[in-house]
């Protein structure tokens, strides 16, 4: 039952890697919602994963091969679930979108 709930949820289904577990994250998702045997959730901190500089994948090399080198993938930090950007969220950052920062910039000075 909870897989066919997954697969209705979800709009997309993105292409497995044989030695990890794809998904992708939904829009401001920063926690893993995988379910172990028990039916709970993982809840580990995604996290940004540069695949190319991790030693344990470089022997497998299966995430370089299906989307290059430069990616952005995100990793469960407990069950190493991986995800893929929502299309959503393409330009915004996972911690919100923070303060405009006024360095650089020309304001008009203050009034007497």
């Amino acid at each position: 039952m909870a897989t066919g709930e997954m697969t209705t949820s979800d709009t997309q289904t993105p292409p497995q890697l044989p030695h990890h577990k794809v998904k992708i994250k939904k829009t401001g998702q920063r926690a893993c919602n995988e379910k172990n045997e028990k039916g709970k959730f993982c809840g580990g901190h995604l996290k940004r994963w540069f695949y190319t500089t991790d030693v344990i994948e470089q022997d497998c090399g299966d995430a370089e091969k299906a989307w290059g080198k430069n990616a952005e993938a995100y990793r469960c930090e407990h069950c190493k679930t991986l995800y893929l950007p929502s299309p959503e969220d393409a330009k915004v950052n996972v911690a919100g979108q923070g303060r405009i920062s006024v360095f650089g910039l020309t304001l008009p000075p203050k009034e007497k």
